[in-house]
């Protein structure tokens, strides 16, 4: 489906948070959304944004054209995303201190740790990225829009399911954050947990020098693919980093 997402207020407390709006065009959505809700209740983790509520509203029936709409009201974060202070700092070359960095990094690998920890099958985000962080009190990362989130452990039998699979990356997995082995699906493997584990490398990346290594061959427009598959990937030499 497709999401928006508003700032609201409560009329009452004056309290601020946010609402993601998700319209369904058919059954498929609807799940999706359901699913969405559903992966809020299990995962209780201070890294991972809770659902306050949840409502919807209206069945999706693509024969009549007929859309259905889902409400999660989430906590409003005023500082906005990881990205957005990354974005802050990158301006006046505001580089975060190596203490810094581990302090923010192991909280958000202890949140994608609780979504590889369900039982009895493990989950994977598959769309970890700066902008999918949200910054609370005391710059705690906490890891949002679980939208992407699937069964971590995904058996591919035949060509069908790659290209099937491969769509499902190519909509749901931001390039410059999306494991190699989601841009080329083989025709028989598994896929697991271990494309969170890229993303994460590249988070890292991002917290060191404010873009993921991938974000400049995105913008300017050259293959990102065959960036992430040959792992070009360069490091600034004027970070205040030791090697």
């Amino acid at each position: 489906g497709f999401s928006t997402v508003y700032l609201v207020e409560d009329s009452d407390t004056h309290k601020k948070y946010a609402l993601k709006k998700i319209i369904c065009h058919g059954p498929e959505d609807q799940q999706q959304a359901a699913r969405e809700i559903e992966y809020h209740d299990i995962l209780k983790h201070p890294n991972i944004i809770p659902c306050v509520n949840s409502s919807q509203n209206g069945i999706a029936d693509p024969v009549v054209n007929a859309t259905g709409e889902v409400y999660l009201v989430l906590p409003y974060y005023h500082r906005g995303t990881l990205a957005n202070e990354l974005e802050r700092r990158s301006k006046i070359i505001h580089y975060f201190t190596p203490i810094e960095i581990l302090n923010i990094f192991l909280q958000i690998c202890e949140g994608v740790r609780a979504f590889h920890d369900v039982k009895p099958e493990p989950l994977a985000h598959r769309d970890l990225k700066t902008a999918n962080i949200v910054i609370g009190d005391g710059m705690t990362p906490v890891i949002m829009d679980l939208g992407s989130v699937s069964l971590a452990r995904v058996k591919v039998c035949g060509a069908q399911e790659a290209q099937s699979l491969q769509d499902i990356a190519a909509e749901r997995c931001s390039m410059p954050y999306r494991a190699p082995e989601l841009f080329n699906v083989e025709s028989y493997c598994m896929i697991d947990e271990r494309t969170d584990i890229w993303s994460l490398g590249c988070i890292l990346y991002a917290l060191c020098y404010f873009k993921s290594p991938f974000d400049a061959v995105y913008e300017r427009g050259d293959s990102v693919a065959l960036a992430v598959i040959s792992a070009n990937i360069s490091f600034p030499e004027s970070a205040p980093y030791s090697e």
